[in-house]
């Protein structure tokens, strides 16, 4: 028993545990998406693209989530644009958006003076360093997030799966994906924000693709994502902890043996 609750006396290990839990059941519910849709490449190229949004905010002493919100929103919406034209595939649009936008990060940052911790940290991330605002924070987008796509749930399936069909009975066909692709880009945002950018990759898809193998529904998918996300995270912050290891890269790896397992699992099945 000490062995799980020695690490539990330190406020930093609790307050990681419920991030990474937190965290895990927000991207599984947009992670399904990003899998059924074959958009695995979004989630880190969305993270790199935000960056010239929080160079800016660091040049002009903003807020560097909201100067990221802004990008990720506007990135979505390039992304959109460009996918919805010249018969580009969505792919095409997501590199485009991505390399050009990092670039004008680039650009921002050689104004700047020095590249501060402030910035850098942002970044890189620390599930160790959560605060309780950042929980209830990701709580809050958390509950919007679920519930805008539980609402929209039915019309976004036929969008995503027979866009012929639903132009056909009047659904807004762009319009859903762009805010698909804008809900992406904020909670790549927020996850990266806390929990680093390999650690939100990981969670947005590994955690997803693991789930499409072993479930047969989008509500079990998503389900499953948040249990194997939560369960990775959790047993990947233990271990990190006892191994005095990286946290956010030891629950990758944790991430990737357990997708290597459902893998494994399937093809027994098949």
């Amino acid at each position: 028993m000490h062995v799980l609750t020695d690490p539990l006396q330190f406020d930093f290990f609790v307050r990681a545990l419920v991030a990474v839990v937190v965290v895990s059941v927000l991207c599984a519910l947009i992670g399904a998406w990003v899998v059924l849709r074959g958009l695995s490449y979004i989630g880190d190229a969305m993270s790199h693209a935000v960056f010239p949004g929080i160079v800016a905010a660091f040049l002009t002493k903003g807020n560097l989530l909201v100067g990221a919100m802004v990008a990720a929103v506007l990135t979505a919406l390039g992304i959109g644009a460009i996918g919805g034209r010249g018969g580009l595939k969505q792919d095409s649009a997501i590199g485009i958006v991505f390399v050009g936008m990092f670039s004008l990060g680039i650009v921002l940052l050689s104004r700047a003076p020095t590249f501060t911790t402030d910035l850098s940290s942002f970044l890189i991330g620390n599930p160790l360093g959560v605060s309780a605002a950042d929980l209830w924070g990701a709580l809050g987008v958390t509950v919007v997030v679920g519930g805008l796509l539980t609402a929209i749930q039915k019309e976004l399936l036929l969008a995503s799966f027979d866009p012929t069909e639903a132009r056909a009975v009047g659904l807004p066909v762009r319009r859903l994906n762009n805010l698909l692709l804008v809900l992406i880009g904020l909670v790549v945002v927020l996850t990266v924000q806390l929990v680093g950018t390999t650690l939100s990759v990981s969670l947005l898809i590994t955690s997803s693709a693991a789930a499409r193998l072993l479930a047969r529904s989008l509500k079990k998918m998503i389900l499953l994502a948040a249990v194997l996300g939560s369960a990775g995270g959790v047993a990947g912050l233990y271990l990190s902890y006892y191994l005095d290891t990286a946290p956010g890269a030891t629950i990758v790896l944790v991430n990737t043996a357990v997708f290597l397992l459902a893998l494994l699992l399937r093809r027994r099945d098949a």
